[in-house]
């Protein structure tokens, strides 16, 4: 049996399983590629230690990355280096607290209530539900505007930014024509409409992320407006496009193991166990990619500087040398290591917020008398981020 190639991640097939082809790599080639070629990282501790070493880094500004050829425009704190990423992101967790996340609880509970009921009422009158519309999507994008205090008649523009914006995060030659040009219009009309959101906030302040991210700001130079802009857009995608992914693939990881679902049934307090488990087991980003700075290593092979390593989250979650049945479906599981939230000093600031919607979600789904598939779900394109456009289901 040898190793898949580089080209496997593009598959389209893969968008169905990957895990077996990723169980391949990790047999055979848990470290591949090199001599030009960007390494392919399959192991828990090798992607964990990649991801700590400050040898390692992200493309600077007049450089490429390993997946586009397009260098990267004014760029989040999540696409940087020391020292910038860590002032900024010291600045950013100044106005993203706890205490900005606990607000968000009584919101979500009430919204996650709302939309169910009303995906009963459809499902009433209608059949199946497209649960991604119905409700994973609807949820995140809620707690978002929320979040940024966005009028509810903006959300849908909210979407659609989100949408457009993520989808641009895959490899260039992977992105159909008009795919690209519509990343950019959406990045353009999603800035000047925070800079108009700002302005508001500015002159009259009130306690929602947005508000506390401009009074950083205009404590003085220490938050320009470019990274300002460039840290509400990293929080639309992350905190959007991410959960509803989380809450799309938990479902299904349920609805393929009705045996979980009615664990979860009877015992609700294991959902937040459940999270970190649909974490682990069917991650919403798929891999991320690293730059060596210097010459450094990636495992025992060598690493001249500018090379690439593509870490597969996907493979190392389900490495068994940390997790034991890694491809069984245990919401029950003492939460083992997971990269679903990175590692290191670019862990997701989000990782609280994500972990509330979840829990507080499939909580309710469980508390439903009939959850049950209707057939097959249909994937988006995305390869990085893994999620369902379409996941038909029945409930009462």
């Amino acid at each position: 049996m040898t190793a898949p190639s580089m080209l496997a991640l593009l598959d389209p097939v893969l968008r169905q399983d990957p895990y077996p082809t990723y169980r391949q790599w990790r047999e055979t080639a848990p470290i591949s590629g090199g001599d030009g070629q960007p390494f392919i990282v399959t192991r828990q501790q090798d992607c964990s230690n990649v991801l700590r070493d400050p040898r390692f880094g992200h493309a600077e500004a007049d450089q490429t990355g390993p997946l586009n050829s397009t260098p990267p425009q004014q760029r989040s704190f999540l696409g940087m280096n020391p020292p910038d990423h860590t002032r900024l992101r010291g600045l950013v967790s100044k106005a993203f607290t706890r205490k900005v996340v606990e607000r968000l609880a009584p919101m979500i509970e009430q919204t996650t209530a709302e939309l169910i009921e009303a995906a009963l009422a459809e499902g009433r009158s209608g059949g199946a539900v497209n649960l991604m519309d119905a409700i994973a999507r609807p949820l995140p994008v809620a707690v978002i505007s929320e979040l940024f205090d966005v009028p509810v008649e903006d959300r849908e523009l909210i979407v659609a930014w989100s949408h457009d914006m993520a989808r641009g995060l895959d490899p260039d030659f992977l992105i159909p024509e008009g795919v690209r040009e519509r990343q950019f219009k959406a990045r353009e009309e999603f800035r000047q409409y925070m800079l108009r959101l700002a302005d508001k906030r500015r002159d009259n302040p009130g306690e929602d992320l947005l508000s506390g991210l401009v009074q950083v700001q205009d404590a003085g130079d220490v938050l320009s407006e470019a990274e300002l802009l460039t840290t509400c857009i990293l929080l639309l995608i992350a905190g959007h496009e991410t959960t509803v992914n989380l809450i799309g693939n938990g479902t299904l990881a349920l609805l393929r193991n009705p045996e979980q679902l009615a664990r979860l049934r009877a015992e609700p307090a294991l959902a937040d166990r459940a999270v970190e488990e649909f974490l682990r087991y069917d991650p919403p980003v798929q891999f991320t990619a690293r730059i060596a700075l210097q010459d450094t290593t990636v495992g025992s092979l060598d690493a001249p500087a500018g090379s690439a390593a593509i870490l597969l989250f996907g493979a190392a979650n389900r490495d068994p040398e940390v997790c034991a049945d890694p491809d069984r479906l245990d919401i029950g599981r003492e939460p083992s290591r997971h990269l679903a939230f990175g590692h290191g000093p670019h862990f997701c600031l989000g990782a609280p917020l994500a972990r509330l919607e979840g829990r507080i979600m499939f909580q309710a789904l469980a508390r439903l008398d009939v959850l049950e598939p209707v057939g097959d779900p249909t994937y988006n394109d995305n390869i990085i981020l893994r999620g369902m456009r379409e996941l038909p289901v029945r409930i009462a």
